[in-house]
């Protein structure tokens, strides 16, 4: 059984705001206690109003300018909600006509430890050509502003498994970024061909071992509610949910 301890009680917004810097828009403005975010569309987390505390004026007249900053940049509108807390502006985007997706779960738990991990794990600073090509955004290859959008934080950590010699691909990423004494956790995919291999658990420990060392006590990561084999993964490992969030898009394309 993993290790099970209790992470430090912390605000919603406040862990937002956390996780904000470790995940971050090419481009980012505030707007009141609002955070406006744009990386050239790769991601949701990096092209999103982030709804946390007030924005100036009411929440109608607040909707429209969010909206004018995102269509200036050539990117349809999209604000990241957490709930609880944020009802009422939540409604008026709906009011808006502002559509809503599905819901992320934000787990929190230990930075470990977990088992070792049974295979070799590579740690880098940075992700070379191999990690870009093994990390699958909803599924899909990375467009050219992923890198800088990945690299666009600081205390970074790049894990890589390889399992069989190059041309073939590696059996599975994640990245990992430090702040304060949190680990926040993002991008862990394992390739089709090397599945129940345990190597996503294996890259998890080995971030978690590296966040350690650098001191990082509490880990936070965040999941699609419908990805129930990664949610049954982070809960073996101690994770429990935290607060959730969700998308809005403007109207139109």
């Amino acid at each position: 059984m993993p290790a099970r301890s209790t992470t430090p009680p912390v605000a919603v917004d406040e862990l937002e705001r956390l996780a904000a810097r470790t995940w971050r828009g090419l481009e980012e403005e505030p707007y009141g206690d609002w955070l406006l975010r744009a990386g050239s569309g790769f991601t949701g987390r990096a092209n999103s109003a982030l709804v946390v505390g007030n924005a100036p004026g009411d929440p109608a007249e607040a909707i429209t300018a969010v909206a004018g900053w995102y269509r200036d940049r050539g990117l349809r509108p999209c604000a990241a909600v957490p709930e609880p807390g944020h009802a009422a502006v939540d409604d008026a985007f709906a009011a808006a006509g502002w559509s809503r997706d599905e819901d992320v779960l934000v787990l929190t738990g230990p930075a470990g430890p977990w088992p070792a991990p049974a295979v070799d794990v590579a740690i880098s600073s940075s992700p070379d050509a191999a990690w870009l090509a093994g990390y699958r955004h909803r599924g899909a290859p990375l467009p050219a502003a992923a890198a800088a959008v990945l690299c666009n934080a600081e205390d970074l950590l790049f894990a890589s498994v390889r399992l069989d010699a190059p041309p073939a691909p590696l059996a599975a990423v994640a990245r990992g970024a430090l702040a304060d004494d949190w680990l926040v956790i993002s991008a862990v995919t394992v390739d089709d061909r090397y599945r129940r291999r345990g190597v996503a658990r294996a890259v998890m420990a080995a971030l978690a071992a590296e966040g350690r060392s650098r001191g990082g006590q509490s880990c936070m990561l965040q999941v699609t509610a419908s990805n129930h084999p990664a949610l049954a993964l982070y809960g073996s490992l101690g994770f429990t949910e935290h607060h959730r969030y969700h998308y809005r898009w403007a109207p139109g394309v």
